[in-house]
């Protein structure tokens, strides 16, 4: 059964880090949302330095509310991924990555969202471009040394299609994954940063089983840039076929509202209006 879930970076102070992840899951479940996606960091409430003591108590405080913890989520490849060409940085990554992947299962957490690398990071002007078979090359190398510990604490790598241009089409995607030969990576989708260069629905129909997490967002590719991501239902996601293609492939995981930026004002109105509209697409 497909869950209706919410990241934590949708919520004022998640993307900060000054959310506390108690009230996330009490907010979350005061505006219908059956699960959460709770994000790792570094100097939040939630980050690679928590015990399983503190992780237990949230999965509990989930539990209390009838609602649960499907997967988690990071901003940390950003500074520094697995396909990095500095040593130092894959290095840190990969540890990084493995005590995300312990915390995810002490949450009990079935998939932890993973961005093994980036040729850019458009928001990073700072960051280097770096060259796409090096960052395949490492990035590759990297999550084979990470697989034994998913395999141990049982918890699914998401690769996720983000704007880092690397890994542009589905087939290249499915091939990516393939070459591990391992359930423990699949593919994380996202709807909407898609759109600029395909069509989810293809994606998820070529990715078939391969889908362990989907993100939902809505994007209007006239705008093409960042700002051109906007509420569910206002953007250029066709709804009707990505449900068609999650029913085609039986997909029975969660569905993850992501939904920054957030409003100006009385940002609290974006959650309310993203549960409103998730009940409908989610009905199509």
């Amino acid at each position: 059964m497909i869950q209706k879930s919410l990241n934590m970076w949708s919520f004022p102070g998640g993307l900060e880090g000054t959310l506390c992840p108690f009230d996330f899951i009490k907010h979350a479940h005061e505006n219908g949302f059956a699960a959460v996606e709770l994000c790792i960091g570094e100097g939040t409430h939630l980050d690679t330095s928590a015990d399983e003591d503190f992780c237990r108590r949230l999965a509990k405080e989930a539990s209390d509310f009838g609602m649960s913890i499907p997967s988690t989520a990071s901003g940390l490849y950003w500074s520094r991924a697995l396909g990095d060409t500095t040593k130092g940085a894959r290095e840190q990554a990969l540890e990084d990555l493995k005590k995300m992947l312990q915390i995810s299962s002490w949450l009990g957490a079935k998939t932890h969202l993973t961005i093994p690398g980036a040729v850019e990071v458009f928001f990073l002007p700072d960051r280097p471009i770096m060259p796409y078979d090096e960052v395949f090359t490492n990035a590759v190398s990297g999550l084979r040394e990470a697989l034994a510990v998913a395999e141990r604490v049982e918890v699914r790598m998401g690769i996720e299609n983000v704007w880092n241009k690397f890994l542009l089409s589905p087939v290249e995607m499915a091939e990516f994954i393939d070459q591990f030969e391992s359930p423990w990576i699949g593919a994380y989708l996202d709807v909407a940063n898609i759109l600029p260069y395909g069509y989810p629905e293809q994606w998820l129909r070529i990715l078939g089983s391969r889908v362990v997490g989907v993100h939902f967002k809505d994007f209007r590719k006239s705008v093409g840039t960042i700002d051109g991501f906007v509420d569910l239902l206002e953007g250029d996601v066709n709804w009707p076929e990505v449900m068609a293609a999650l029913r085609e492939i039986d997909y029975d995981g969660p569905v993850v509202a992501e939904m920054i930026p957030y409003y100006r004002h009385c940002p609290e109105v974006r959650i309310a209006n993203t549960s409103r509209a998730m009940d409908a697409i989610l009905s199509l």
